[in-house]
């Protein structure tokens, strides 16, 4: 191992460590009744907890959301290449401009930004604040942070709703102000604190644009497409199109700066053993760990590192629907996507001694 991989490699643990212990002293706040929070064990299988799905705005508005997201950040725009793993199916799907937009990504983009959090309800303010720390767990490593506000935040969290989920990345822009953007369902201070490192850095994974890691060509070679295309229908109304582009379509390594598929990522899926061919579960990552921070540092570079200086970084069923009306103006979208960047870095969450790490070390890096 070359000597500047060892020093990437152990300033990743130290980054890893520091955004475990984080919330450590919260521990004692946890209580023996977690209800449906309760952080998977053998007789509580991950398949019977509450599960994530990436909400998507509703359907007239995705070709103005693909376009808004290339708008904010021009290599969100798709790449087909994607599709040749589908077959000749899928060239059929390619004219379809529906389809097309199911594959535009949702990343900010490269730019230092500071993205504003409120509550839907009411919400206690030791809470808000353990709820906002987990979310800034990402922000060890990468460019992006969140900061509580007392108006209406970018982002809007629920714990009223059902389920756990969140927006994508910049799609959080065209969500009316009166809408949640993440939902956090019966989180209280008696969560357990390895719910909030599983749950809430997952869907905050979202916020920040990362797709679910069970899209990455090692795991979907494991799915059964047409287990798949039932489960998905049954448990989040997609149609077969949809099912193609969210969860068959696999993300080039090329595309996404990525290593090979890992399932110890926050951002894994928790797939059951019911529609893989060999019967076995895709588990699913519990905490953010070291491939996860260098990918996120690779996406989104901190103010003055090298990466964020050489180069832009390759990135390649609404329950909560309203009338078309209360649609966000693109004037509103591009506002709200200003007011996020700032002029140099924003001060870690996490602690002054993290100042050192750098993104750019040699050939490290993750997908999501």
């Amino acid at each position: 191992m070359k000597k500047t991989e060892k020093q990437l490699l152990e300033t990743l643990a130290k980054i890893a460590k520091l955004a475990s212990s984080v919330t450590e002293n919260d521990d004692s706040t946890t209580s023996s009744d977690h209800s449906s929070n309760e952080a998977p064990t053998a007789e509580a299988p991950a398949a019977a907890q509450v599960g994530c799905s990436i909400k998507e705005v509703p359907e007239r508005l995705r070709a103005k959301a693909a376009e808004m997201a290339t708008r904010i950040n021009p290599v969100n725009a798709p790449s087909l290449t994607a599709f040749n793993a589908l077959g000749p199916e899928a060239a059929a799907a390619v004219l379809d401009p529906q389809f097309l937009t199911l594959l535009t990504t949702k990343y900010w983009g490269p730019s230092v930004r500071v993205l504003s959090v409120s509550f839907m309800e009411a919400t206690p303010a030791d809470l808000r604040a353990r709820i906002v720390r987990h979310m800034n767990a990402w922000s060890t490593s990468c460019g992006i942070s969140f900061r509580e506000t007392t108006s209406i935040g970018q982002i809007r969290i629920s714990r009223a709703g059902s389920g756990y989920w969140s927006y994508l990345g910049t799609d959080v822009l065209l969500i009316p102000k009166n809408k949640p953007t993440m939902n956090l369902q019966g989180f209280s201070m008696s969560t357990p604190e390895s719910e909030y490192r599983r749950v809430v850095r997952h869907e905050t994974g979202h916020t920040l644009g990362f797709p679910h890691e069970h899209m990455r060509q090692e795991l979907i070679t494991r799915i059964d497409p047409q287990k798949a295309y039932a489960y998905f229908l049954k448990t989040q109304g997609w149609n077969k199109a949809t099912v193609d582009a969210q969860v068959l379509t696999p993300l080039k390594a090329s595309e996404i700066a990525g290593t090979a598929a890992d399932q110890t990522s926050i951002m894994c899926y928790q797939l059951p053993g019911s529609i893989t061919k060999d019967g076995k579960p895709i588990i699913g990552g519990v905490d953010i760990n070291l491939l996860d921070y260098a990918f996120a540092a690779k996406i989104y570079p901190k103010a003055g590192s090298q990466t964020a200086a050489s180069s832009q970084a390759a990135q390649s069923a609404s329950v909560n629907d309203w009338a078309p009306e209360e649609d966000v103006t693109d004037e509103a979208v591009l506002e709200e996507a200003q007011a996020t960047l700032v002029a140099e870095a924003a001060p870690s969450a996490m602690g002054e001694d993290l100042d050192t790490y750098s993104a750019s070390s040699n050939g490290v890096a993750a997908g999501v």
